[in-house]
């Protein structure tokens, strides 16, 4: 049985959602213009450490009682599947043509609303499985897979989004006590440990701007965690989850509007699909 505190707000998590998903895209346009110099160990560990920082001046105004958890164990399996996505993500981009990448990262709504029927007993209803379908046909329109889908790094990329559907879930897993700034702290802090170790073999040297595109990344990336978890926290992911799949609209609007990157018909059709999922997932039941 779901715990009569966790919270069901369809319509204010679909917003929530979508705002994590727009800010999501501007931080995909951040790592895509650094990581021309910088490597991906890097990007990730930064990305991370900003985050440890970004809670800097709460701890300092606050103190360490809003950070206080009896949930640590929970926080660090959120931790394995949200980390081991985000390596999952950023392999597939290095060995994977951009639009198979981008339909691994955007299909991980499609999973979760098994998952979290399975895992917490959520309702599982056709309206959520529709929309997830519905979604995932306008993420691959838009993406337009080519034939390396069918190579071995393609298991890779289908990791990464079972990886990400897991820690969606296990997001709303701790949101019966967890507010979701706290879920965002301890996944930055163990995420910048772990992803310290490789360091140790690939650090590079980084001048003023690799640095500041790095400090902006780990800020957008932060922000958008903590609204995403919000977000989770107030409906279940296999409701809300197919407004996730914005962020490759909003992130084709912004290439379009930066690059020149022109959307073809097929991708418009995709835009409408993704759009249509949305909705779906949240439109109000008839009486």
């Amino acid at each position: 049985m779901e715990p009569a505190s966790r919270s069901v707000k369809p319509l204010q998590g679909a917003l929530l959602l979508a705002l994590s998903a727009l800010l999501f895209a501007f931080t995909g346009v951040g790592i895509r213009e650094v990581s021309a110099s910088v490597n991906n160990e890097s990007v990730v560990f930064f990305r991370n450490l900003v985050g440890v920082l970004f809670f800097l001046p709460l701890l300092l105004v606050r103190g360490v009682r809003p950070l206080r958890t009896t949930r640590l164990k929970s926080h660090l399996w959120r931790t394995t599947y949200g980390l081991a996505a985000m390596y999952c993500f950023f392999y597939a981009i290095a060995h994977l043509p951009l639009a198979d990448a981008m339909l691994f990262t955007y299909s991980a709504p499609v999973f979760t609303p098994l998952i979290a029927h399975i895992w917490l007993k959520e309702p599982l209803t056709r309206r959520m499985l529709i929309s997830s379908l519905i979604g995932l046909c306008g993420v691959l329109l838009v993406a337009k897979p080519s034939a390396a889908l069918f190579e071995g790094a393609a298991l890779v990329g289908l990791a990464a989004s079972l990886l990400a559907a897991f820690a969606f879930v296990s997001i709303r897993e701790m949101s019966d006590s967890e507010p979701a700034t706290r879920i965002v702290f301890y996944f930055s802090l163990f995420s910048a440990l772990f992803s310290a170790i490789p360091l140790t073999w690939s650090w590079q040297p980084l001048d003023a701007t690799q640095l500041s595109w790095l400090l902006g990344i780990g800020l957008l990336a932060t922000a958008s965690q903590v609204i995403m978890s919000r977000a989770y926290g107030l409906a279940p992911p296999g409701l809300i989850g197919p407004v996730a799949y914005l962020a490759i609209v909003f992130a084709g609007i912004i290439a379009w509007l930066l690059w020149g990157e022109t959307p073809d018909s097929l991708s418009l059709l995709g835009a409408a699909l993704i759009f249509a999922a949305s909705l779906l997932s949240v439109a109000r039941r008839r009486a």
